[in-house]
């Protein structure tokens, strides 16, 4: 118990509050971004939330690491401490494996990107909204991090949607006129080629697979800079999803996660 406090400690200077701003900046129509919001998903099911405030997105305790692992090399279910994944995914509903994948992109950025200042509950926030951590349609991940069925957006043919041209030769959507967003993090394939992540470390760069999708938009998330002020934070999740509701969503459950396992606490 002492290591694992002196573990959170030495992590707890990556804390920031993400106050969302009202001011929005502006996405080029010429920049590919992740069109993820575009499923249309059912009402929330779960237990109530806390009564939090769509402004901030506030960072709770600091993913906890397996004692000697490194982050560097260890596949991502390798990485989280267990008993703590099992205590979140408790507080929180999100399934122990879509913690775990969360955890361990938080837990591989702070080593690469250490001043991204990222963490585990804004991309739990990210894939609530986006496919509800992956349970979208009746699909669920398997012990393995895999999504099944595959998660798919609508075609990106213009219609009510943004119109992205096919990019990948349906390899990834199956869709050889348009591009559809994919997986549980919805990426679009063209911004899976840029920014595809192997979480699991099998090798392979899969967006169904939640450890690599996970990894990926944090990745994504941190390619500007640190997310250490309201602004940086509030522009990293717009290029998400370039909508004011989007990010006002994702900060409310990203607030409620953080409740949630604080109040377990």
């Amino acid at each position: 118990m002492a290591a694992r406090r002196r573990r959170r400690s030495a992590r707890v200077q990556r804390r920031r509050s993400a106050v969302v701003a009202v001011a929005l900046g502006v996405v080029p129509a010429g920049i590919v971004v992740l069109l993820a919001a575009c499923l249309s998903v059912p009402e929330r099911d779960e237990q109530a939330p806390p009564e939090v405030s769509s402004t901030a997105a506030r960072i709770p305790e600091a993913a906890v690491a397996v004692t000697g692992a490194d982050p560097a090399r260890a596949p991502a279910i390798d990485l989280v401490d267990p008993a703590w994944a099992t205590e979140v995914a408790a507080a929180t509903g999100i399934p122990r494996r879509a913690v775990v994948a969360y955890a361990a992109a938080d837990l591989t950025l702070a080593n690469e990107q250490p001043s991204c200042a990222i963490a585990w509950n804004t991309l739990a926030g990210i894939g609530w909204v986006e496919t509800r951590h992956g349970a979208y349609g009746g699909a669920s991940l398997d012990e393995s991090g895999l999504v099944s069925p595959r998660i798919l957006g609508p075609r990106l043919d213009g219609d009510g949607v943004a119109a992205v041209d096919d990019t990948d030769g349906g390899r990834l959507d199956g869709d050889e006129r348009w591009d559809r967003a994919v997986g549980p993090m919805q990426f679009i394939p063209e911004t899976w080629r840029r920014w595809g992540a192997d979480g699991d470390a099998d090798g392979t760069r899969d967006p169904n697979h939640i450890d690599d999708a996970a990894l990926a938009a944090g990745r994504y998330l941190c390619r500007s800079g640190p997310l250490d002020t309201a602004a940086r934070w509030r522009q990293a999740i717009f290029t998400y999803n370039p909508l004011t509701r989007y990010v006002d969503d994702v900060a409310v459950r990203a607030n409620e996660y953080a409740h949630f396992v604080d109040d377990s606490r």
